[in-house]
């Protein structure tokens, strides 16, 4: 059974095997560290390096993008700009651009209420 798993951890790349099978791995390796406490990316990153692979990718870290805080007012405005253009669009029988426009000024409307509550 041992050697099904070393079969199906070979085939795949180590970025796409779940957090428990890299954690087995990385205990057949001799080593210093905590395994258990390692997040998926020290995981692989440590794999790696104990077999001597080089990345040829960097690790893409995600950035969350900054907020801009809106007044309720301005929430407003930037819907009723979103429903002219919106209208235009149907004008113009553009359905992908006036479905999208519909969604944007839906998700304005929501934060319109959340602003409201707080």
């Amino acid at each position: 059974m041992a050697e099904e798993t070393k079969k199906k951890h070979e085939e795949k790349p180590l970025e796409k095997l779940t957090v428990k099978d890299l954690r087995e791995i990385a205990m057949e390796i001799p080593h210093s560290k905590a395994v258990h406490d390692m997040k998926k990316e020290e995981l692989v990153a440590f794999i790696k390096e104990a077999r001597g692979i080089k990345d040829e990718t960097p690790i893409k870290k995600h950035h969350k993008a900054v907020k801009i805080k809106m007044t309720k007012a301005e929430l407003k405005a930037k819907i009723r700009e979103l429903k002219v253009l919106k209208s235009q669009a149907l004008e113009a029988k553009e359905t992908a651009k006036a479905a999208e426009l519909r969604l944007r000024i839906s998700r304005l409307k929501k934060k319109t209420r959340i602003v409201a509550a707080v």
